[in-house]
This record gives C-alpha cells, structure tokens and sequence, in this order.
C-alpha cells in the first residue's frame, strides 16, 4: 500500500470513529462525547411492566413514576453502590442512552471510557464491560471514579505531588490519595447522597410520624440541610402521609433539626477521611496539608460541607467547579489523552 492510500484509510478510519465517556452512577448515568461535551445525563431509572414483561420508560421519565405506578408497575435502579446489580437491566438502560448520544450505530467504530467506583471486583467490572460491549461500544476502558474526578477538577494526576479527593456519589464515596497518575491509598465508603435521603425519612418519620417520599427527601436535603451552622430560626415546610391517620398532611420542621439528623453520616465520614489520612506516607502528608482537600460528587453540593470538613481536618477544603459532572469530564479527558497517559490505571477490553 502506498504512502497517499495509507493517510487515505488512517483518516477514513478516525471519521468512523467516536469516542465516548460513561460516567455510570447509582443516581445518574452521564455521557460525554468528544467535540460536544455533556450529551446525556438522565436518571439511572427504569419503569418495567410486570404484566408484560416490558420495560416501559428509563431515565427521567421512568423517575417520574417512582411511588405513584400502580402495582404491576416497578421502578428499579439497576446500580446500587455505584456497581452493577442487574446485568440485564443496566444493558438495556445503556442501549438507551447510547441512542440518545446518538452513538448506536453500527456506521462508526465505539471507543467508551467507563467509570467503576474505588475497590470494585474484578466481577464488577467485568459485568460493567460486558454491559458496554452489549451497549455497542468495541473498545473499553475502565477508569476508577476518585482518578477521573481528580483530572476533571483540573488535578494534574501525573505529577509526584499528593491529592486527596472525596468524590461523594449517590451510592458511595471514596476517598482516594493521588500521586503518580495512581491511587496511592483509597477506600470506598457504601454510603452517599442516597443515604443522607434515608436519614431526613427515618428522623421526619421517627419524630414527626411523617412518611416521605424519596424524591420530597431530597428535595428537603437540598434546600435545608447544612453540614454546619445551619440558620436558626428557619422552617422547612414538608408534606407526606400521616401514620396515624392515613391522611396527606403538611407541617415545617426547623432547619436544625433537619441538619442534626445527618450528624451520624457526616460524623462516619469525617472518621473515615482521617484514617486515610494517618495511612499515607509522610511525604503525601506534606502534600496534602500544602493543596488540601478537593471534594467532587453530588454530595460537595450540600450546603457548607466544605466548612465542615475543613473544621475537622483543619486544613483547606476546596469544592471542584461543576462538581456533578467532574468524573465524566475527566474520564472524557482521560480518553483523549490516553497515549500520553499510558501509566493511568485504566482497564482495557476489546470485541
């Protein structure tokens, strides 16, 4: 083949070529593709029909549903803890937002970069690979959550300086120590933002006799739950059923006993951030305390977390820009970069 032939199928190769980057989470599900940026981001959600056996909405539509579908009517998420709990289910969802993407097309060669939390199994990540591959996509990369949301907090992973990023998910959090373009000390904690849901139930519940919905809890975590300091004198107003009487109802709660009820998490992870500190080498150490701490995730958005966990660390706090979406950038830069960045811990499979 000539020199003018060869150039001819290098770039006839790249214009059927697309890359993408999935960041697949217990909440969300995110999808970054190269040259458009941010082209997917829907609810990891789907609505299925038991009488039929039928799945009948996914995403945002199937969220809508959830706590008013009729019985033969099930919402599920198919990810729970940020890993793949229903193969079959996660493919379909997959298959979905691919077409949404507007990559899944047998007309171009699929290159996808996919995010698996800190400390997930080899069988985790397998199903996640074969979730991609059944997806369309015919070459795979792995890349763990805490290393793609350190590059995209614009974190320079490569350098021999040490990082330390909390990435709180809807499932999980992992705080993870970066140096090297590797994660020199990690742990995955099985709770987040979903969690912090659960505590605002059970107290409104406990206290108040008050069944809320998921979706209300979030909304109340959202507008009035602090990590600390919260105003005094502020009420949350709150509508749910009432367990004695069966009946809706609607009352205010004061926005510091609705932040008090999340102490107990907040307190588990503060006690975790400190083990992994007092783990590291005193050089990392060094490093940490000069940079501070970089948080990541849908939970860096709960209100002055950032003063609560720099009160309790006592070094600097910093919430990344954009913090919702700071894994699915950075795998998506990762990707690009992927020759230069050979010694990242990226997992590959090919069709």
């Amino acid at each position: 083949m000539n020199k003018k032939n060869s150039i001819l199928k290098k770039h006839r190769y790249r214009f059927f070529f697309k890359d993408i980057a999935v960041d697949l989470g217990t909440n969300s599900t995110q999808i970054y593709l190269r040259r458009k940026g941010l082209v997917v981001e829907e609810p990891s959600v789907i609505a299925f029909d038991l009488a039929r056996k039928k799945i009948i909405a996914i995403g945002k539509e199937a969220k809508r549903m959830i706590g008013k579908t009729p019985q033969r009517i099930r919402t599920v998420k198919p990810l729970q803890d940020g890993v793949v709990a229903d193969f079959e289910t996660t493919k379909q969802m997959l298959i979905y937002f691919f077409r949404k993407a507007g990559v899944y097309s047998s007309l171009f060669r699929l290159r996808a970069i996919i995010t698996v939390p800190f400390g997930t199994t080899q069988i985790e990540k397998r199903a996640v690979v074969d979730a991609g591959r059944a997806a369309g996509a015919k070459e795979i990369y792995l890349i763990e959550e805490p290393l793609a949301a350190a590059i995209g907090a614009n974190i320079n992973v490569e350098e021999p300086q040490g990082n330390l990023i909390i990435n709180i998910g809807g499932g999980a959090t992992e705080i993870a120590v970066i140096s090297l373009g590797g994660i020199a000390r990690g742990e995955s904690l099985r709770f987040g933002g979903n969690d912090l849901n659960t505590y605002i139930q059970r107290y409104i519940r406990n206290h108040y006799r008050l069944e809320i919905g998921e979706s209300t809890a979030e909304q109340v975590k959202k507008e009035a739950v602090y990590a600390l300091d919260p105003p005094k004198g502020r009420i949350q107003p709150v509508s749910g059923i009432n367990l004695r009487s069966g009946l809706p109802e609607s009352i205010t709660i004061p926005v510091e006993e609705l932040s008090a009820a999340i102490k107990p998490m907040l307190e588990t992870l503060s006690v975790a951030i400190k083990k992994t500190f007092e783990q590291v080498s005193p050089q990392l150490a060094s490093d940490i305390i000069q940079s501070g701490i970089f948080l990541t995730g849908g939970g860096a958005m709960l209100k002055k977390i950032g003063l609560f966990l720099q009160k309790k660390m006592l070094i600097p706090v910093h919430i990344a820009q954009d913090p919702t979406t700071c894994a699915v950038r950075g795998a998506s830069k990762a990707l690009e970069e992927l020759h230069a960045m050979r010694h990242l811990e990226l997992y590959h499979s090919r069709n």
